[in-house]
């Protein structure tokens, strides 16, 4: 279980994320909603460490993320990644390898063997030797998601994953995600689509730079939990799936 306790994230003296305490679940896919400005991926690099927080008090389990970090995957947005790096899906992938080889190693057959199947997983086996420029968006977010995929981690964060993709390789990821959950794997995925939150998610958190609510789907998406994070911008949009 990772546990969460009093974390607050300002940035430029603006308070991105106010005094969030909370637990997830281990074994589990826990989404993270809320409206544009919320501080949903903030709170993933708070809980990452990638940016300055209030609280030393983040343990997964019983450790620190430095004593665990080889465990963990992170998949960035899109949008954050420099797409003009010179650099072929089947080397983005092996990327994913290198916390499990450590310092002074080189990858081996055995690493190698493990790319071509991680991309067989995500169906980009036959894009291995192209550019990452030259790949949709959906084809992109896959290749990260194999880059997760090799790097084995036990706890996997993906921020924005579904933005701007198409239809096939949402289902491609979503399967893949449900997979890693049956085998132990656990998951927490920044997520925009509401209607999708009751087929997608076990477990939710909603934010509105305070945290609204968190637990298990069934518990907590409420109509007046969803109002509480939304406010007005919400209009008279019926979720599918809400309480």
């Amino acid at each position: 279980m990772i546990r969460i306790k009093d974390m607050s994230i300002s940035y430029r003296d603006k308070l991105a994320l106010d005094n969030v305490s909370l637990e997830i679940r281990d074994g589990k896919i826990t989404g993270i909603i809320g409206p544009n400005g919320a501080g949903k991926s903030t709170f993933i690099k708070g809980v990452l460490g990638l940016v300055e927080s209030t609280t030393n008090n983040i343990m997964f389990d019983n450790d620190k993320i430095d004593q665990i970090r080889k465990e963990i995957a992170y998949v960035e947005q899109r949008n954050q990644i420099d797409l003009t790096f010179p650099i072929k899906v089947k080397d983005v992938v092996l990327l994913g390898t290198y916390p499990r080889l450590g310092l002074f190693h080189s990858p081996k057959s055995k690493e190698y063997e493990e790319v071509k199947n991680c991309l067989k997983l995500v169906k980009m086996e036959e894009y291995a030797d192209q550019q990452i420029a030259e790949l949709s968006g959906g084809q992109l977010q896959r290749v990260f998601i194999a880059r997760a995929l090799a790097q084995d981690a036990t706890i996997i964060f993906l921020d924005e994953p579904f933005v701007g993709i198409d239809m096939v390789s949402e289902k491609v990821i979503i399967n893949i995600l449900k997979k890693l959950k049956d085998n132990g794997k656990t998951i927490v995925v920044v997520h925009h689509d509401l209607h999708k939150v009751t087929e997608y998610f076990d477990d939710l958190i909603i934010l509105n730079t305070k945290l609204v609510d968190y637990g298990s789907v069934e518990s907590i998406f409420t109509t007046e939990r969803i109002q509480a994070a939304y406010g007005d911008s919400m209009g008279s949009v019926q979720v599918r799936g809400v309480s």
